[in-house]
């Protein structure tokens, strides 16, 4: 049964009681659908610059994704501690603990935020240049990174602030706040980019304003939430215990998620030697990898939320089923957009760019890792589960070793012999067999383990 709010009539979700499928799938599909729709906003950055701008503004776009998602995937992995640890607490019955960790989750992402903006004008130049990015592209890939990293805390304020909503089961108002954001998202790109021919810095100052319209809401929802999650600005402030709790959690999955970036960064500078149109081609090419992984990722954090509860409440007969239905549901739905966006690879790719070069550069990017993606699944819902039951460490070590380690072995080894765009990206395939293979086989040995001492 779930339990009201009486103020707001807002659901919390019991996560260890009654059915699982349908409770995970509920929980799981808003997520799925938040993760994509940021990622088609993002998107339209791309398909505004290359369809009304230059397939140069476009690459200056691209050139930056690498970047930027190795910031954002380490600060979003610490928000996975912030949620687990939630929801462990909720599943223990320590209710009175919840509001402060609240207040500490929010502190820290503003501080993180904050800094980034001063980190961000200073690294952008360096980090462009150690990528390779082309001369033809470099002035405007610095300008879009510099006031990009001006979103930064209105983007840590909407992660560990849906974070927080999600370890009681509130998967749908992130959803909401990330609709219309990325509404006027499109609507201010099209504005600055076709009108007023701002270009890269158009959609840039479009993203800045967005995510700063999603970070409001998030907060909003925080500030009249019931007591035990309420937030208020006086309240604001580090508990150490806590922070170090989420920490446990967060750091490994933050570290796994950079270091995995870190490896794509490095490819990213292989493909930056293959000029702007391979750059242009990639990159939205990429966007089909984003859209699979947002559909089996959903069900990958409704794994770490699920598990936490129920490991909490120590119900691991239910941990176990967590495991199995999110490893179907996840994979499942991942083979289902593989399918969809396979058939329909021209048409979309279309909505990008029209140039031939980019399109045959695409084309081999999708052909090369995307039809294989659903592997994702294999090592991101097993690690899931494993930080459900706090044991961070295990996934964030296998896959610094599978998705880091081994590509960067393969770039530095195979690639200086078979310089070409399609071999470069068979890493991918093989990285994700490799790491989902031992998650699987790790999750198996430490979950018979751990619960055996719980028995």
């Amino acid at each position: 049964m779930d339990t009201m709010n009486k103020k707001n009539n807002k659901p919390i979700t019991n996560m260890t009681t009654g059915t699982l499928l349908d409770k995970i799938v509920l929980f799981a599909l808003p997520l799925a659908i938040t993760s994509i729709l940021q990622q088609l906003f993002n998107a339209a950055d791309l398909a505004v610059v290359g369809r009304f701008a230059s397939p140069q503004a476009m690459a200056a776009v691209g050139s930056n994704s690498s970047v930027i998602n190795l910031i954002i995937s380490f600060f979003v992995g610490l928000s996975v501690g912030a949620n687990a640890l939630i929801a462990m607490e909720i599943g223990s019955g320590h209710k009175e603990r919840i509001n402060e960790t609240v207040h500490t989750v929010i502190t820290v992402s503003l501080i993180a935020g904050c800094s980034l903006i001063v980190i961000g004008f200073f690294v952008s130049k360096p980090l462009l240049i150690l990528m390779a990015a082309p001369a033809e592209v470099m002035n405007l890939a610095i300008l879009y990174l510099r006031i990009y990293f001006f979103a930064m805390p209105a983007l840590m304020i909407y992660n560990y602030g849906s974070a927080i909503l999600r370890s009681k089961g509130d998967s749908k108002r992130p959803l909401y706040a990330m609709v219309l954001s990325g509404i006027i998202n499109i609507f201010l790109n099209l504005i600055f980019v076709i009108i007023f021919h701002l270009h890269v810095i158009g959609v840039a100052i479009a993203t800045v304003f967005s995510n700063m319209f999603g970070a409001g809401l998030v907060l909003y929802f925080l500030l009249t939430e019931e007591e035990t999650f309420r937030l208020s600005f006086k309240k604001l402030c580090v508990n150490k215990d806590y922070l170090i709790k989420m920490l446990k959690i967060g750091l490994p999955a933050g570290l796994q998620g950079a270091v995995f970036s870190l490896s794509n960064v490095v490819i990213q500078s292989t493909v930056n030697s293959f000029g702007a149109d391979a750059i242009a081609g990639a990159t939205a090419a990429t966007n089909f990898d984003f859209i699979s992984y947002c559909a089996m990722n959903g069900f990958a954090q409704a794994a770490v939320t699920f598990t936490s509860q129920n490991y909490g409440a120590k119900r691991y007969d239910r941990c176990k089923k967590v495991f199995r239905i999110s490893m179907g549901c996840g994979v499942g739905a991942s083979v289902i957009v593989v399918l969809i966006l396979s058939v329909f690879r021209y048409q979309v790719i279309n909505l990008f760019t029209t140039d031939p070069a980019v399109i045959e550069y695409a084309m081999i990017r999708i052909s090369s890792a995307f039809y294989f993606h659903y592997l994702i699944g294999t090592y991101e819902i097993s690690g899931g589960c494993l930080r459900g039951m706090n044991r961070s460490l295990f996934p964030a070590l296998i896959s610094i070793f599978g998705t880091c380690v081994f590509r960067l072995i393969y770039v530095f080894t195979y690639i200086p012999k078979h310089h070409n765009f399609s071999s470069l990206f068979h890493v991918y395939p093989l990285s994700w067999l490799l790491t989902g293979a031992i998650t699987i086989s790790v999750y198996f040995i430490v979950r018979a383990k751990v619960f055996k001492e719980h028995d």
